[in-house]
């Protein structure tokens, strides 16, 4: 499993916070979570030619943040913002800003690893993955019909979350009126194939 596959699957919604409207992780929860399964892992937070840790261009500001896993950095860059997410003219910026803004990048910087990513997609739970209760393999979209789309429908006609594969069999079977089970070692599997139309 690579370092993506193994932070993706972490669920994080017991250590989010809202705020207008968007979701946020906790600095501190995520880096945790990164060092309890790589400890080696460091973040680097850039500063300018003149050693302040932000840049800007004399009009607005932002920060540079790093984190590095087993030897890959992914890097974050993020405008220092207020509380509406308006980014502060640089004549306003305080350190307390810039602060704010080098957690959250550094929060952003750990999900571009995997670690609370579907965050940021703005979805619910990280993506679940779903097998078939015929012949067991996981279940793959088809097209754009997600997995999750293709399980419900086989649940909701036969009663059995299935892959494309399997329904599609169940389905040939049904219109054949067979009705015994034990589909997935069929000797007859290239007969039945096609597509499960799903909706």
């Amino acid at each position: 499993m690579s370092i993506f596959e193994q932070l993706n699957k972490i669920n994080v919604n017991g250590h989010t916070e809202k705020k207008n409207g968007l979701t946020y992780v906790s600095w501190a929860t995520a880096w945790g979570k990164l060092k309890e399964l790589y400890p080696e892992a460091f973040s680097t937070v850039y500063e300018d030619q003149r050693g302040l840790n932000y840049f800007t261009d004399g009009l607005t500001c932002y920060v540079k943040v790093g984190v590095t896993v087993e030897g890959l950095e992914h890097i974050e860059y993020l405008p220092v913002m207020d509380y509406k997410n308006k980014s502060i003219p640089a004549s306003e910026v305080t350190s307390m800003d810039v602060n704010k803004a080098i957690q959250r990048a550094l929060t952003k910087a750990m999900a571009r690893h995997g670690l609370g990513l579907y965050v940021y997609q703005g979805e619910d739970i990280p993506e679940e993955r779903l097998y078939c209760e015929e012949c067991g393999k996981e279940i793959q979209a088809y097209g754009n019909t997600q997995p999750k789309t293709i399980a419900n429908a086989s649940l909701k006609k036969f009663g059995l979350q299935l892959c494309t594969r399997c329904a599609t069999i169940y389905a040939k079977k049904q219109e054949l009126g067979i009705e015994d089970g034990g589909i997935a070692n069929s000797d007859q599997d290239e007969e039945y194939k096609g597509v499960i139309k799903v909706k």
